[in-house]
Formats: structure tokens, C-alpha cells, sequence
């Protein structure tokens, strides 16, 4: 396990070298955001003569030095720092003496205080080359990377990849590293999310995060398409040699956007056999005005290596509305079928319900209040000390999340 001293000194290093290349970039000149090199300065005019005979001629200057070489036609300054410290408290009206909210990503735990995530971010947009990189700690980091084996550095990187945007390419990018998935309605950041806690869909219905390359380019004024080849599903170091590929797509107009996704490939340990499916779709409503609203639907199926299959899919719907500068609401509902417990671990109709109260404090600090009603089919929560004991899940949570950055 790399310790957090450990990481200290790479986070210096890393602040340090970013000061020294953004000086360097100071020094010479910086290039364009079309990736050319600007037009050199143009050189000195030389002294006018002398308009009267009598002044005697100045003593010649000394030969300029040489001229410094200029600066590469690309750039990796200026960078970008963000970041943010989630925390919460929950109240879970069960009871359960493992103090464990069940199907919750990532405020799992509860009749505590507790840290979801300490992040810190550092970026720079392609011009042409660019990079990204997202590390941290909290419970939010062990979770996202349960699955991994080796090495125990990964824990700590949501994302790291370099980017690559030709100048004349049309809006073409390139990345290569570890990024999260394309899939889902909600993301892994809580302040960019109108719900404090993550829906069953992003929590079981679709992956985290993906290794390899990824590639977007627009197609006309509407649609964005993307191509991605990498390694599965939550693995930086691959289980199998096969390869999973991803296939997006979003139409965008100003009072709506359409995003799909597809990602196919093998999914099991040490073997090719087995293809895993998943689709995903989000229709997100943008009308002018307080209120805004998503529909997301999963549909997934893994294949076993021997016959038959296993399937889930599900529906969920908010509404978010900005009754003021500062105030928010956001419900929601959502329908989830894990017909053969793939994901859950047990065969059960899943329903919930979750209202979400806003106050922005200031820019960067806002806090949340949250009650959740969960229900199952079958006895799948836990109840003080009797596991399996009942069929519904009742959580008061109270959130506080600052975040800094230039975007926010």
C-alpha cells in the first residue's frame, strides 16, 4: 500500500515541475490555440540618421546577443488545478449493526461521520497535446477500485490520460490512459451531480472506468461520435487478452441532448469467451426556465462461458429545479431488475426513491440534505442485526462538498 507521505512528495514534485514549466512557457513564446507557432517579433528599425552635421556620430553599439531558440510549436503550461473534499453524515433508519447503507455508491456508510473523497486535479486542454489526471483518497476511491488486484497504486487515480487534437483534424481528439466511463446519467464527482447519493443504475448497472483509447469527433453542428478500444470493465491491468470496444454517440439541441452507448467485449477471467453487453441511453430535457430533467435507461447481458446468460436492466427519471440563486430540489425515481442477481448478488425487483434538498453557500461550498426509500421484492436489507430481514432501506443523509478549480 503506497502511503499518504508518499503521495505528498509526488503531489510537490508534480506542483513544482508545473511551476517551472509554466515559467518556461513565460519565457518563450507560447503557441496558438490552432497548435502554430506565432509570427516572430518583428526586428528593431534601425536608428534614424543624424539630422544635423554638427552632432557627432554615437559610438557604435555593441552586436545584439543571439536570439533565444523559440519555444516548440506545443505546449503543456498552463495547468489547471481542481479539487474538492466531499463528507457526510448518515442516518439509516434500520438500524443495521454493520453501520452499511446496502446498494449505495459511495456514501455507504452510516451512524457516522466519513470522508467520501479528498480529490485533486490537474489538467491541460489539447493544443494539440493535453493531459489529465484525477487522484485522491476517501471511500468513494476504494470502492471505484474494489476490482483491482495490482498494483495498489491505481487505488488512488480515478483518471490519468494524455490527450492528442490535431490542429486541422475538424475537432477530432485522441486519449490514451485510464477514463471514466461514458455510460450513466450521474458521475463520480457529487457536487456535479443533482443527488447527493448515486442511483442503482450508475452504482450496479454500468462500469467506472475503462483503460485504453478513447477518440471523439463531431459530425455537423449536432452529433458528437466516439470509438473506444480498451482493456473491460474497471481493469487498468487486463484480466483476459481480449479487448472490449465502446461505441457513443450525442445529438445536441438547446432544450435537449440525446447520449448513447455501447460497450461489448469479454469480461471474464483468462478467457476470451463470454461477451458482456451493455446500452446505455440518456435523454437529458434543457428548457429555458427553474427546472431541468433526465431519463436514463440500462439494458445489460453477460454471457457465461458455458451456456445461458444473465441479464438486468433498468429506468430512472429526476427533476431537478433551481427554485432560487442558492436553493435546489432534485427528485427522483428509478425501477431496477436484476433478474439473475449479476449485479446485486441476488435475484430481486429493485424500487427508489430519493428527494434532495440544495443550499449553495458561496461559490465553491454547498451542502445537501437527502432522505432515500429503497425497496426490494425479496428480504434484502439488513435490519439491526438480522441480515436479509427486510424488504425496504430508509436513509437521512446531510452532505457538505467544497470544491475549487478554474470550472466549477
Amino acid at each position: 500500500m503506497v502511503s499518504l507521505r508518499t503521495i505528498s512528495v509526488s503531489v510537490c514534485a508534480l506542483v513544482l515541475a508545473g511551476a517551472s514549466i509554466q515559467a518556461w512557457g513565460q519565457a518563450t513564446p507560447a503557441s496558438s490555440d490552432s497548435g502554430q507557432a506565432p509570427a516572430a517579433a518583428p526586428a528593431p528599425a534601425s536608428a534614424p540618421a543624424s539630422t544635423t552635421a554638427q552632432t557627432p556620430a554615437p559610438a557604435a553599439a555593441p552586436a545584439p546577443a543571439a536570439a533565444p531558440a523559440p519555444a516548440p510549436t506545443w505546449s503543456i503550461g498552463p495547468i489547471d488545478f481542481s479539487g474538492l473534499i466531499d463528507g457526510y453524515y448518515s442516518q439509516n433508519l434500520n438500524s443495521p449493526s454493520t453501520r452499511t447503507n446496502q446498494l449505495y455508491n459511495f456514501d455507504v456508510q452510516s451512524e457516522q461521520f466519513s470522508l467520501n473523497m479528498a480529490k485533486l486535479s490537474m489538467a491541460h486542454s489539447p493544443d494539440p497535446i493535453g493531459f489529465q489526471v484525477d487522484f485522491g483518497f476517501g471511500k468513494a476511491f476504494d470502492i471505484v477500485h474494489a476490482g483491482e488486484s495490482e498494483p495498489n497504486i491505481f487505488e488512488y487515480l480515478e483518471q490519468a490520460y494524455i490527450s492528442f487534437k490535431p490542429p486541422k483534424a475538424k475537432g477530432f481528439e485522441l486519449d490514451f490512459g485510464e477514463f471514466v466511463t461514458s455510460a450513466g446519467a450521474e458521475v463520480i464527482e457529487s457536487n456535479n451531480n443533482w443527488n447527493y447519493s448515486r442511483s442503482l443504475l450508475f452504482s450496479w448497472a454500468i462500469p467506472y472506468y475503462h483503460f485504453g483509447l478513447r477518440t471523439s469527433f463531431p459530425v455537423g453542428k449536432r452529433f458528437t461520435g466516439g470509438v473506444q478500444v480498451v482493456n473491460g470493465w474497471n481493469d487498468i491491468e487486463a484480466i483476459n487478452s481480449g479487448k472490449t470496444l465502446g461505441f457513443n454517440g450525442t445529438i445536441t439541441y438547446a432544450k435537449w441532448n440525446w447520449a448513447n452507448t455501447w460497450y461489448v467485449g469479454p469480461e471474464h477471467d483468462n478467457t476470451n469467451k463470454g461477451f458482456r453487453n451493455l446500452f446505455d441511453t440518456v435523454m437529458n430535457l434543457t428548457p429555458p426556465g427553474k427546472a431541468n430533467a433526465y431519463v436514463n435507461y440500462d439494458y445489460g447481458r453477460d454471457k457465461n462461458i458455458g451456456p445461458g446468460a444473465m441479464e438486468w436492466w433498468g429506468i430512472a427519471g429526476a427533476l431537478h429545479i433551481q427554485a432560487t440563486s442558492k436553493i435546489a430540489f432534485t427528485p427522483r425515481v428509478e425501477y431496477y431488475n436484476d433478474h439473475d442477481g449479476f449485479t446485486t448478488g441476488t435475484p430481486q425487483h429493485l424500487k427508489e426513491v430519493t428527494f434532495t434538498g440544495e443550499y449553495k453557500w458561496t461559490e465553491g461550498v454547498l451542502s445537501r440534505v437527502e432522505y432515500r426509500d429503497d425497496f426490494s421484492d425479496v428480504p434484502f436489507f439488513e435490519s439491526g442485526t438480522i441480515p436479509n430481514s427486510s424488504k425496504s432501506q430508509q436513509t437521512v443523509t446531510i452532505a457538505l462538498v467544497g470544491f475549487f478549480g478554474p470550472k466549477r
